[in-house]
């Protein structure tokens, strides 16, 4: 049913997850099966997924699922029908995350690094070293203003946000004030009251009624890019 090439890299794909429980890179299955260009690779993974023995994972660049083997390929369930062997459904826990994974997330536009700003509505997606990412929904956002840069957040960076309903002492948060306008500020309990710090000398510390504020994320890390 598959080419000599098809067959040696399902199984390559296999190996490594077998071994590691992640997939490999495109460089690595272009090395494994002597090839020039990684071109051929996705042309391969295509035609693997077009006859139902592969899949990508959604949201994840170069992470694969093998779905089943050729004939004769462990484990040894023989499936007569479509003379394939299928694979057990793999367990409920994740796999660890390949160093070199993408995943993409909502981006929700910009977010104020200084004074509130109307919150966040319409969003397009960011593809995201998922390095970055710890567990959880992740989204970003895009920093406007330099009330953070003390903190290393500058204007025109994109924080990586974990979802997230409550903070910490000290927590770097998106704080959404009164319903409708979003800030990312050092989360601070003050008696009743809850007080977003800025990261910066030059700003005051802004101070809300605790039922004024809702946290929305806490921050995960930080994407810069330079022009």
């Amino acid at each position: 049913m598959l080419t000599a090439k098809q067959h040696e890299l399902l199984h390559f794909i296999q190996q490594k997850l077998d071994a590691g429980g992640i997939s490999p890179s495109f460089e690595e299955m272009k090395e494994a099966l002597g090839l020039k260009s990684k071109s051929g690779i996705h042309r391969l993974i295509s035609a693997l997924e077009e006859r139902g023995f592969l899949r990508r994972l959604p949201n994840r660049a170069r992470a694969l699922e093998v779905i089943k083997l050729p004939e004769g390929s462990k484990p040894a369930v023989r499936n007569d029908s479509d003379n394939v062997v299928p694979l057990r459904k793999p367990a409920p826990a994740m796999r660890p995350i390949a160093a070199n994974d993408i995943v993409e997330v909502p981006l929700h536009g910009k977010i104020a690094a200084g004074v509130p700003i109307e919150a966040f509505e319409d969003y397009n997606n960011l593809a995201v070293p998922a390095a970055l990412l710890g567990a959880g929904e992740h989204y970003a956002l895009e920093v406007s203003g330099d009330s953070m840069v003390e903190a290393g957040i500058f204007d025109g960076d994109y924080a990586l946000i974990q979802k997230a309903s409550t903070a910490r002492e000290g927590d770097i948060v998106v704080a959404l004030v009164d319903g409708q306008d979003a800030t990312l500020k050092y989360f601070r309990r003050e008696g009743p009251m809850i007080r977003l710090d800025p990261a910066n000398s030059a700003y005051e510390p802004q101070r809300y009624p605790a039922d004024r504020v809702i946290v929305q994320g806490r921050l995960s890390g930080l994407l810069r890019r330079y022009h």
